[in-house]
């Protein structure tokens, strides 16, 4: 007779202390479970339908404006601070922890159109459509101190008046100018009043800039002539422009790819560009109901939000078609301006009702210190519901968001109307001559043309 034996040493399996974990052995023969994929697909089930019960994105919101919220920018040299600027020509600094005002920056006699900061986060500039540009001390003491107190207010550094309005303001991420954008594009130094060059290419208006964050001296801007052009400042003119059927209300470049920038356009959608090949987009991001207002991209580069005239904000992929997020409360109003926050954690939003609001980047996830065991957990659920997501029902409960009526509808009439345009384009090139009628796709179709 052959007598199997299973011989293991207690002390292998005694604890040392009361509080210490038991020791457990798992044997990962497949044979010995045969239902673990079953198992498997029920906890990715479960993951999935947790993750919607513990969606609570919404942190809180940050009130204090008297008039809408245009405009707001990111201190790149501290985590916790944010400026934001108002139609009434009010401009706050906020301190996100305790969503608190610190400090107020009056002088503007009209709306607040730009905010940015330098690099070493000591100075803001701000423009607006009283034709000024104000520069501002960021002081450093007054971060820690929060303070609702009227008198806690600041002068401006200089005051450098202009000859047209301004639409919009973006300092290099690496030197000391900032470019301006309105009748034409001017570069400034922190040190003259004059602009030390000038750029135009048409007689529109343009309405958003943005430095290449790994190129101090190539930018982005787009105008009212729904042109998106490219500069160099070491050069005498501009470099590329193209041209596309809707204008492009703001821009923003990727920050790991700094060759990439995606476009937020007044057709609801979000085109993502190559700067190497202009003729065509790199991916059509769909989802909004109106207008794209703003555009900020995560400092990781794996995705952005936006937000829209819709009164929503989604969170999209880098390379994403959809959202993989939508967010919306009862209360706010136009979305005019939407930004990351420097660790990728939450996201801040500027809306036509005075306020500033402050979500989560992931809806479910859990705020605070988590204990090692708690984020192992997370992250098996991540993986096992990456592992299942192809399933229907898992990607069913994942998908699933719950909208407002009016965003329902208009979703409901917006692809009513698609479809239609499509039966209509298969019935032209069916009853034409064959080759006479070519198809572009939605990536080539919305771009006119390009100019070198």
């Amino acid at each position: 007779m052959k007598v199997k034996v299973i011989s293991r040493s207690a002390d292998e399996f005694t604890r040392e202390r009361s509080q210490d974990l038991q020791r457990v052995y798992h044997n990962y023969d497949p044979n010995l479970r045969p239902q673990e994929k079953g198992v498997e697909y029920v906890r990715a089930l479960n993951a999935a339908k947790l993750e919607k019960i513990f969606a609570r994105p919404f942190i809180g919101a940050m009130d204090g404006h008297i008039d809408a919220v245009s405009c707001m920018a990111k201190n790149p040299n501290y985590l916790r601070g944010l400026f934001s600027g108002s139609m009434d020509g009010d401009i706050r600094l906020w301190d996100i922890a305790s969503r608190r005002t610190v400090c107020h920056y009056p002088g503007h006699q009209g709306a607040v159109r730009g905010l940015t900061v330098s690099t070493d986060g000591h100075v803001m500039v701000s423009c607006g459509v009283d034709c000024t540009v104000r520069l501002w001390n960021v002081p450093v003491a007054t971060l820690t101190d929060s303070d609702d107190s009227p008198d806690n207010s600041a002068e401006p550094l200089a005051t450098y008046v202009w000859k047209n309005a301004f639409w919009a303001v973006d300092h290099q991420w690496d030197g000391d100018l900032f470019a301006t954008a309105g009748g034409q594009v001017d570069i400034w130094n922190h040190n003259r009043s004059q602009p030390v060059n000038s750029f135009q290419w048409g007689t529109d208006t343009v309405i958003s800039i943005k430095f290449n964050p790994g190129e101090p001296n190539v930018l982005a801007t787009s105008a009212s002539d729904r042109s998106i052009v490219l500069y160099d400042l070491r050069m005498s003119s501009p470099a590329r422009k193209v041209i596309m059927r809707t204008r492009t209300n703001a821009i923003s470049w990727n920050p790991m790819e700094p060759m990439n920038f995606t476009a937020a356009n007044e057709d609801c959608n979000c085109y993502s560009y190559d700067t190497r090949k202009l003729e065509e987009a790199k991916c059509v991001h769909m989802g909004h109901e109106s207008a794209v207002m703003d555009i900020d991209y995560s400092p990781t580069g794996r995705e952005f939000v936006t937000g829209s005239y819709d009164r929503t904000i989604r969170i999209f992929q880098y390379n994403g078609g959809r959202s993989r997020e939508i967010y919306h409360t009862k209360r706010m109003q136009r979305v005019f301006c939407v930004k990351f926050s420097c660790d990728a954690s939450y996201v801040i939003s500027g809306s036509d009702d005075t306020n500033l609001r402050l979500w989560k980047a992931k809806a479910s996830e859990q705020l605070g210190v988590l204990h090692p065991r708690e984020r192992r957990k997370h992250e098996y659920h991540e993986a096992i519901k990456n592992r299942y997501k192809h399933l229907p029902e898992v990607k069913r409960i994942v998908r699933h968001r719950h909208l407002p009526r009016p965003i329902y509808k208009a979703a409901a009439l917006r692809r009513t109307m698609m479809e239609a345009e499509r039966r209509k384009v298969e019935r032209r090139k069916a009853h034409s001559t064959p080759g006479s009628i070519l198809t572009a796709p939605l990536r080539k179709r919305r771009i006119i043309k390009e100019i070198e």
